[in-house]
């Protein structure tokens, strides 16, 4: 198939996603954050629609399993700017939805209020409420306030996505509970962490951002910290140390949790790490 193909992160070996279809309207992502794993591959470009997008869905959803999930979306986000214009998502999922194909969205925009009905299920990216953290590491997305505020205004199943934890930067505990405690107030019913995996593009614009932490993070990276896949990660004690008293936190406010890409089978505690089982739960 074209554009609709089975998510498959070049078989990560700490990847737990189940069977799904990755799907992306957009090529490039006008959200512009400095910490994003796709400029790799991507390029750091704005969104822009993929070259006969919807001729090539529609080629594509007569030989897929209607039984699998698709996602919208893995690497470029479903809802940039251009979206409130050109509505080349709505006009996917509505053609999902009409095939009938279950969607989940995860996405950093505020878009999908106006598609609501036509998903399955939300999946909603946090990384802090700090405006002097999260201007700097998301320049092009909505804050963090906003997207949660759009959260709380749908009806779906739904949960958030507190990634990635950056070490010295937005892993303050006090600070993840209280995103936490807003997310369930919100109606968000699940959440997956995952801390901040180094490329060597992503980590260049992180230290132009926040140079006084450049050192640290290269002790804790470089050093420590040791490379699974094409991924410099932290030392599994400090993954550890960042991540269970976040699940325990969760779990305490009724949430279902889980890691991203981090082991520690262990500590999750969902149907899914992505959150398509909010999809059944429908």
């Amino acid at each position: 198939m074209n554009v609709l193909r089975l998510f498959d992160p070049w078989r990560g070996p700490l990847c737990t996603c189940p069977k799904k279809y990755s799907l992306h309207p957009y090529t490039g992502c006008s959200h512009f954050c400095l910490y994003c794993y796709a400029t790799s591959y991507l390029g750091r470009k704005p969104s822009k629609p993929k070259n006969n997008f919807i001729s090539r869905l529609l080629s594509d959803i007569k030989k897929a399993d209607k039984r699998i999930p698709v996602e919208l979306s893995t690497s470029s986000d479903p809802y940039p700017p251009i979206e409130e214009n050109l509505a080349l998502t709505r006009r996917t999922l509505d053609i999902l939805k009409r095939a009938g194909f279950k969607t989940l969205i995860t996405t950093k925009g505020t878009g999908f209020t106006r598609d609501e009905g036509l998903f399955d299920a939300l999946m909603v990216t946090v990384t802090t409420l700090d405006k002097d953290i999260y201007s700097k590491m998301e320049p092009g997305a909505p804050s963090p306030i906003k997207r949660l505020e759009a959260m709380n205004s749908v009806k779906t199943g739904k949960g958030i996505r507190v990634d990635p934890i950056i070490p010295l930067l937005n892993d303050d505990l006090g600070a993840l509970r209280e995103i936490l405690r807003i997310a369930r107030d919100y109606g968000a019913s699940h959440v997956v962490f995952s801390t901040y995996k180094v490329k060597p593009d992503n980590f260049k614009r992180m230290v132009e951002a926040f140079p006084e932490l450049e050192k640290e993070w290269r002790e804790l990276y470089f050093k420590e910290g040791y490379r699974i896949g094409g991924y410099r990660y932290l030392p599994a004690k400090i993954r550890r140390k960042i991540l269970e008293p976040l699940v325990e936190e969760a779990t305490r406010l009724g949430m279902s949790a889980a890691l991203c890409r981090e082991g520690f089978q262990d500590l999750h505690r969902a149907k899914s790490c992505d959150g398509t089982h909010l999809i059944r739960e429908r």
